[in-house]
This record gives structure tokens, C-alpha cells and sequence, in this order.
């Protein structure tokens, strides 16, 4: 291929990136959105976690690799 082909190559791809780009900029943007995004935006700062409870990472477990040898 010869130089000017790439660079056609290289600007369909240059465009069809922007576009997909702004298509999901306004996907994004649109008002049916905005609920869920709110809820979204504010999981983090929330105490406990809505859904099942889970169990707490840190209780302490026996770790068989390092058994008791006496």
C-alpha cells in the first residue's frame, strides 16, 4: 500500500473514532440516564452496601500452610 492510502486509512479511522466518541457522549447525556447515574454516583459513599450481607474479610482464619507443630 502506498503512503497516501495509509493516510486515507488513517483518517476514516480518525473520523469513524470520533464519531463513535460523540455518539456515546450524547448516549450518555440524554435525560432517561441521569436517574441511574445518580444512584450510581452515590454508592460509594454509603455506610453498608444494599444486597446480601457478606462476610467480613479480615475475621481470622486458620491458614493450613502454618499449622501448629508442637
Amino acid at each position: 500500500m502506498s503512503e497516501v492510502a495509509w493516510g486515507n486509512v488513517i483518517g476514516v479511522f480518525t473520523v469513524l473514532s470520533m464519531a463513535v466518541f460523540i455518539g456515546i457522549w450524547i448516549w450518555a447525556w440524554q435525560k432517561r440516564h441521569r436517574k441511574v447515574f445518580k444512584r450510581l454516583s452515590e454508592i460509594p459513599m454509603e455506610d453498608q452496601p444494599e444486597g446480601p450481607a457478606r462476610s467480613n474479610p479480615r475475621q481470622e482464619t486458620k491458614d493450613p500452610c502454618q499449622e501448629d507443630r508442637s
